[in-house]
Protein backbone atom coordinates (compact mmCIF):
# COMPACT_ATOMS: atom_id res chain seq x y z
CA UNK A 1 0.00 0.00 0.00
CA UNK A 2 3.25 2.31 0.70
CA UNK A 3 5.03 1.59 -2.33
CA UNK A 4 0.75 2.62 -4.66
CA UNK A 5 0.91 5.58 -2.51
CA UNK A 6 4.35 6.46 -2.99
CA UNK A 7 4.33 6.14 -7.00
CA UNK A 8 0.67 7.96 -7.51
CA UNK A 9 2.28 11.00 -5.62
CA UNK A 10 5.84 10.75 -7.10
CA UNK A 11 5.80 10.46 -11.02
CA UNK A 12 9.10 8.49 -12.29
CA UNK A 13 10.30 11.15 -13.87
CA UNK A 14 10.78 13.56 -11.26
CA UNK A 15 12.85 11.10 -8.57
CA UNK A 16 16.43 12.19 -8.99
CA UNK A 17 15.84 13.42 -12.49
CA UNK A 18 16.17 10.19 -14.02
CA UNK A 19 13.78 8.95 -16.78
CA UNK A 20 14.14 5.71 -17.91
CA UNK A 21 11.97 2.58 -16.12
CA UNK A 22 14.49 0.50 -14.65
CA UNK A 23 16.45 3.21 -13.59
CA UNK A 24 13.13 4.82 -11.84
CA UNK A 25 12.05 1.40 -10.66
CA UNK A 26 15.43 1.10 -8.53
CA UNK A 27 14.73 5.41 -7.51
CA UNK A 28 11.09 4.68 -6.48
CA UNK A 29 13.04 1.26 -4.17
CA UNK A 30 15.57 3.77 -2.49
CA UNK A 31 12.91 6.71 -1.69
CA UNK A 32 10.87 4.27 0.07
CA UNK A 33 13.97 2.68 1.78
CA UNK A 34 14.43 6.33 2.80
CA UNK A 35 10.76 6.50 3.89
CA UNK A 36 10.97 3.89 6.21
CA UNK A 37 14.41 4.79 7.85
CA UNK A 38 12.60 7.94 8.36
CA UNK A 39 9.46 6.76 9.88
CA UNK A 40 11.99 4.14 11.98
CA UNK A 41 13.91 7.29 13.19
CA UNK A 42 12.02 9.80 13.28
CA UNK A 43 14.74 13.03 13.48
CA UNK A 44 17.31 11.19 11.26
CA UNK A 45 19.39 13.96 9.53
CA UNK A 46 20.49 13.62 5.43
CA UNK A 47 23.82 11.79 6.46
CA UNK A 48 22.53 9.55 9.19
CA UNK A 49 19.42 8.28 6.45
CA UNK A 50 22.17 8.15 3.53
CA UNK A 51 24.32 6.01 5.75
CA UNK A 52 22.26 3.85 7.11
CA UNK A 53 20.36 3.25 3.57
CA UNK A 54 23.81 3.08 1.97
CA UNK A 55 22.15 5.42 -0.51
CA UNK A 56 24.68 8.12 -2.03
CA UNK A 57 24.17 11.62 -0.17
CA UNK A 58 23.58 13.25 -3.33
CA UNK A 59 21.11 10.92 -3.95
CA UNK A 60 19.55 10.51 -0.90
CA UNK A 61 19.39 14.59 -1.03
CA UNK A 62 17.63 14.62 -4.45
CA UNK A 63 15.27 11.68 -3.15
CA UNK A 64 14.43 13.55 0.20
CA UNK A 65 13.58 16.50 -0.94
CA UNK A 66 10.70 14.99 -3.95
CA UNK A 67 9.41 13.42 -0.71
CA UNK A 68 9.31 16.02 1.03
CA UNK A 69 7.45 18.01 -2.15
CA UNK A 70 4.97 15.14 -2.15
CA UNK A 71 4.43 15.53 1.47
CA UNK A 72 5.55 12.40 2.73
CA UNK A 73 8.45 13.64 4.76
CA UNK A 74 9.21 16.99 6.42
CA UNK A 75 12.49 18.96 7.34
CA UNK A 76 13.32 21.06 10.37
CA UNK A 77 15.22 24.15 10.04
CA UNK A 78 17.79 22.10 11.68
CA UNK A 79 17.92 19.64 9.01
CA UNK A 80 16.03 16.52 10.73
CA UNK A 81 13.67 14.48 9.18
CA UNK A 82 10.15 13.65 10.40
CA UNK A 83 7.16 12.06 9.14
CA UNK A 84 5.11 14.00 7.16
CA UNK A 85 1.50 14.74 6.58
CA UNK A 86 1.32 12.36 3.73
CA UNK A 87 2.67 9.54 5.68
CA UNK A 88 0.77 10.28 8.57
CA UNK A 89 -2.59 10.00 6.44
CA UNK A 90 -0.99 6.88 5.07
CA UNK A 91 -1.03 4.98 8.16
CA UNK A 92 -4.29 6.80 8.93
CA UNK A 93 -5.69 4.96 6.42
CA UNK A 94 -5.17 1.49 7.98
CA UNK A 95 -9.04 2.15 9.99
CA UNK A 96 -10.66 0.91 7.06
CA UNK A 97 -8.84 -2.53 8.21
CA UNK A 98 -11.76 -4.77 9.47
CA UNK A 99 -9.26 -6.13 12.05
CA UNK A 100 -9.16 -2.45 13.23
CA UNK A 101 -12.68 -1.50 12.97
CA UNK A 102 -13.59 -4.77 15.27
CA UNK A 103 -10.79 -4.68 17.63
CA UNK A 104 -11.00 -0.54 17.99
CA UNK A 105 -13.85 -1.06 20.58
CA UNK A 106 -11.85 -3.29 22.55
CA UNK A 107 -8.72 -1.23 22.67
CA UNK A 108 -11.12 1.84 23.83
CA UNK A 109 -12.21 -0.52 26.82
CA UNK A 110 -9.41 -1.40 28.05
CA UNK A 111 -7.46 2.53 27.94
CA UNK A 112 -10.69 3.32 29.72
CA UNK A 113 -10.21 0.73 32.03
CA UNK A 114 -7.14 0.75 33.34
CA UNK A 115 -5.78 3.78 32.41
CA UNK A 116 -3.09 3.01 29.93
CA UNK A 117 -1.95 3.18 26.76
CA UNK A 118 -4.18 -0.01 23.95
CA UNK A 119 -2.53 -1.23 20.94
CA UNK A 120 -3.18 -3.67 18.53
CA UNK A 121 -0.53 -5.13 16.05
CA UNK A 122 0.05 -7.65 13.58
CA UNK A 123 3.39 -9.59 11.95
CA UNK A 124 5.07 -8.22 9.15
CA UNK A 125 7.12 -9.52 6.48
CA UNK A 126 9.93 -9.87 8.61
CA UNK A 127 7.92 -11.18 11.33
CA UNK A 128 8.70 -7.80 13.51
CA UNK A 129 5.64 -6.66 15.58
CA UNK A 130 4.19 -3.73 13.38
CA UNK A 131 1.66 -1.71 15.47
CA UNK A 132 -1.57 -0.51 13.41
CA UNK A 133 -3.50 0.97 16.15
CA UNK A 134 -3.43 2.91 19.68
CA UNK A 135 -5.56 4.19 21.84
CA UNK A 136 -3.84 6.66 24.11
CA UNK A 137 -4.11 6.64 27.82
CA UNK A 138 -5.85 9.82 29.82
CA UNK A 139 -3.14 10.27 31.73
CA UNK A 140 -0.86 13.15 31.59
CA UNK A 141 2.55 11.18 31.19
CA UNK A 142 1.73 8.55 28.71
CA UNK A 143 3.27 6.50 25.51
CA UNK A 144 1.66 7.63 22.04
CA UNK A 145 2.52 7.84 18.71
CA UNK A 146 3.30 4.12 18.27
CA UNK A 147 1.08 3.46 15.48
CA UNK A 148 3.06 2.38 12.56
CA UNK A 149 6.11 1.49 14.80
CA UNK A 150 8.19 -1.65 13.64
CA UNK A 151 9.78 -3.33 16.66
CA UNK A 152 11.76 -6.58 16.47
CA UNK A 153 9.48 -9.61 17.07
CA UNK A 154 11.30 -10.69 20.44
CA UNK A 155 11.70 -7.29 21.96
CA UNK A 156 8.31 -6.08 23.03
CA UNK A 157 5.06 -7.88 25.37
CA UNK A 158 3.63 -7.55 21.84
CA UNK A 159 6.23 -9.15 19.22
CA UNK A 160 6.09 -12.17 22.01
CA UNK A 161 2.51 -12.31 22.18
CA UNK A 162 2.38 -12.67 18.38
CA UNK A 163 5.00 -15.35 18.56
CA UNK A 164 2.95 -17.42 20.95
CA UNK A 165 4.65 -16.57 24.04
CA UNK A 166 2.41 -15.59 26.11
CA UNK A 167 2.77 -18.92 28.35
CA UNK A 168 0.06 -20.44 30.48
CA UNK A 169 -1.93 -17.47 32.59
CA UNK A 170 -2.44 -16.44 28.62
CA UNK A 171 -0.12 -12.83 28.24
CA UNK A 172 3.23 -11.54 28.35
CA UNK A 173 5.15 -8.81 30.76
CA UNK A 174 8.04 -7.26 29.31
CA UNK A 175 9.69 -4.23 31.05
CA UNK A 176 12.42 -1.73 30.11
CA UNK A 177 12.10 -3.38 26.38
CA UNK A 178 10.89 -1.25 23.50
CA UNK A 179 12.15 2.20 25.95
CA UNK A 180 13.55 2.38 28.96
CA UNK A 181 11.48 3.11 31.78
CA UNK A 182 8.05 1.40 29.81
CA UNK A 183 6.11 -1.55 30.87
CA UNK A 184 3.62 -3.15 28.50
CA UNK A 185 1.54 -6.36 28.76
CA UNK A 186 -0.17 -8.08 25.92
CA UNK A 187 -2.15 -11.32 24.58
CA UNK A 188 -2.54 -12.72 21.30
CA UNK A 189 -5.80 -12.40 19.22
CA UNK A 190 -6.46 -15.74 16.87
CA UNK A 191 -8.36 -16.54 13.42
CA UNK A 192 -10.67 -18.59 12.47
CA UNK A 193 -8.08 -21.35 12.17
CA UNK A 194 -6.97 -20.37 15.61
CA UNK A 195 -3.60 -19.39 14.49
CA UNK A 196 -2.31 -16.15 15.96
CA UNK A 197 -3.55 -13.29 13.87
CA UNK A 198 -2.64 -9.83 16.41
CA UNK A 199 -2.19 -9.28 19.35
CA UNK A 200 -3.61 -6.59 21.99
CA UNK A 201 -1.27 -4.57 24.48
CA UNK A 202 -1.64 -1.83 27.04
CA UNK A 203 1.50 -0.26 27.87
CA UNK A 204 2.60 2.72 30.67
CA UNK A 205 5.60 3.69 33.02
CA UNK A 206 7.23 0.94 35.11
CA UNK A 207 6.22 2.72 37.87
CA UNK A 208 2.73 2.88 37.60
CA UNK A 209 2.58 -0.68 36.42
CA UNK A 210 3.98 -2.88 39.16
CA UNK A 211 3.65 -6.82 39.63
CA UNK A 212 -0.30 -6.20 40.72
CA UNK A 213 -1.04 -3.77 38.09
CA UNK A 214 0.74 -5.65 35.24
CA UNK A 215 -1.14 -8.90 36.51
CA UNK A 216 -4.67 -6.89 36.39
CA UNK A 217 -3.28 -5.88 32.89
CA UNK A 218 -2.80 -9.32 31.77
CA UNK A 219 -6.24 -10.72 32.96
CA UNK A 220 -8.15 -7.65 30.77
CA UNK A 221 -5.88 -8.37 28.22
CA UNK A 222 -7.07 -12.02 27.88
CA UNK A 223 -10.50 -11.27 28.58
CA UNK A 224 -10.50 -8.64 25.37
CA UNK A 225 -8.57 -11.15 23.26
CA UNK A 226 -10.83 -14.27 23.63
CA UNK A 227 -13.63 -11.73 22.85
CA UNK A 228 -12.19 -10.07 19.82
CA UNK A 229 -10.74 -13.72 18.68
CA UNK A 230 -14.43 -14.83 18.82
CA UNK A 231 -15.55 -11.99 16.95
CA UNK A 232 -12.87 -12.75 14.25
CA UNK A 233 -14.46 -16.80 14.12
CA UNK A 234 -11.55 -18.37 16.12
CA UNK A 235 -12.30 -21.98 17.68
CA UNK A 236 -13.21 -21.73 21.52
CA UNK A 237 -9.79 -23.65 23.32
Amino acid sequence: MAADAVQRHIRPTEIGGVRSGVTSTRAVERALELLEFVARSSGGRLSDLARATGIPTSTALRLLRTLEGAGFVRREDGGAYHPGPGLLALIASLDELPLVQVAHPRMRALADQLGETANLGVLDENADALYIDQVQSSQLLRYASWRGRRVPGGDSALGLALHGQAGPRGYVVHRDAVEAGVTAVAAPVRGPSGRIVAALSVTGPTFRLDDEAAARCGAALVTEAEALSAELGAPAL
